[in-house]
């Protein structure tokens, strides 16, 4: 990995808080992704399952990590069973994990070559009563692929239907959702990438790049600090194309004039970043565009102040929404018309500011957060207000993330990327 070693205390802890809520005589099983296929035999680059690696560290395919903490041997307590290496696999694939490496890396004493896991799976579930399964319950979750994960559930329940059936995603959910400062010192590494990615655009952008060409700046940035590369797909979107909300085509030329809305941020360690920022083409704002940049600061700088343990999602979707309709009014974007005769269930602002403001963010870029309970401190989460005004050719958005503190306001982990406008101004015409 190009990462560095991450300290074992992450996942031990991890596993420790999971098994605390476990049922009694009961089991949980945890897959890696699949390596999955283009066509011919080509493949897609390994991106490991989130939750296998928050509990055990382990970053490689075909490995499964068993917890069963009322287990009679207490050596089957945790389990990790591996694909084996050997020198063949060495020199074709590179390094894997020998027995060694994964106790040194995840803490779990009990490692096992894959070959074994059906003989003491066996002998584990005669010893259990349930078994918690893994499935992905994530708001947005939209999955049609059968996933490694889905495979093995399938497997499990069909060899031993009479045991009950837990769920390990709402635990999970809670778990993930509350970061460990091991944690949030690998966001904030995440974040300091991405900071070095965007200094480096204010100096390269101007009338003529194409989208692409930031891209490729971006990325370069990100790789030689130790990153993969980007946490999501980058939306780099120049003129108009930032009023598409998910424009990720990025093969326009930036033109003398406009604005580049730029949402993108470097992964690290597998935790993401979550970073957008609107910068102006000729390295100087319209009065217009300025006047519009400036209220969508004003919303986030309001917004975030409300991130504080206690408060409800929705609620502050709702807080927002006025602070949004009074900086439209400023603009002229609205009426007090439109806001008296606006529909409860699509608000006026709606027109110019459709999305939500904040999503949990963590090793997940929308991350896991049931979002019906209240803020917690060490939970972390974007802020991203926009203002988008395709009659007027450009769209707006800013995004940061911020550390939930258990008094005063949110640790804002991009607090050194710069954001104000004439500061964006200055850089870019130094």
């Amino acid at each position: 990995m190009k990462y560095d070693r991450i300290d074992s205390k992450l996942f031990i802890n991890n596993r420790k808080n999971f098994m605390a809520q476990m049922k009694s005589s009961s089991l949980a099983v945890f897959n890696s992704n699949d390596i999955y296929p283009i066509s011919a035999d080509s493949t897609m680059p390994f991106q490991q399952h989130r939750d296998i690696f928050y509990l055990s560290g382990v970053d490689q395919e075909e490995s499964i990590l068993v917890l069963f903490p009322d287990c009679p041997k207490e050596k089957h307590r945790e389990i990790l069973f591996l694909k084996e290496t050997n020198a063949h696999i060495a020199v074709w694939e590179g390094e894997k994990l020998t027995k060694e490496a994964a106790f040194k890396t995840s803490g779990v004493k009990t490692v096992y070559w894959l070959q074994d896991m059906e003989k003491i799976m066996f002998e584990l579930m005669s010893q259990c009563d349930t078994v918690y399964i893994n499935t992905n319950e994530h708001y947005r979750a939209s999955v049609e692929t059968e996933t490694r994960e889905d495979r093995y559930t399938k497997w499990l329940k069909e060899k031993y239907p009479a045991h009950s059936v837990a769920k390990s995603n709402p635990i999970l959910q809670r778990l993930r959702s509350v970061k460990d400062q091991i944690e949030l010192d690998l966001m904030q590494k995440a974040c300091d990438i991405t900071e070095k990615g965007f200094r480096r655009l204010l100096g390269f952008v101007k009338p003529g790049v194409w989208e692409y060409e930031i891209e490729a700046e971006l990325m370069h940035e990100f790789l030689r600090n130790r990153s993969k590369g980007f946490a999501y797909t980058p939306i780099i979107a120049a003129g108009n194309n930032a009023n598409v909300l998910h424009y990720v085509v990025n093969n326009q030329q930036c033109k003398a004039g406009d604005l580049i809305l730029l949402d993108v941020g470097a992964e690290y360690a597998n935790y993401s970043s979550d970073m957008t920022r609107t910068i102006p083409v000729s390295g100087k704002f319209s009065k217009r565009q300025k006047e519009v940049y400036n209220a969508v600061n004003r919303v986030k700088n309001e917004a975030q102040k409300m991130l504080v343990p206690g408060t409800i999602w929705a609620d502050y979707h709702m807080e927002v929404g006025k602070i949004m309709t009074s900086e439209l009014l400023g603009l002229k974007l609205l009426d007090k018309a439109d806001v008296k005769n606006e529909d409860k269930d699509w608000p006026a602002y709606k027109k110019y500011f459709m999305h939500g403001t904040s999503h949990n963010i963590g090793l997940d870029t929308h991350d896991y957060g049931i979002l019906t309970e209240p803020m917690q401190a060490n939970m972390v989460f974007t802020v991203e207000p926009g203002i988008y005004i395709p009659e007027e050719g450009f769209g707006i958005r800013l995004e940061d993330d911020l550390v939930i503190q258990k008094k005063g306001e949110p640790f804002n982990l991009m607090g050194n990327i710069p954001i104000e406008a004439e500061e964006i101004e200055e850089i870019m015409n130094s």
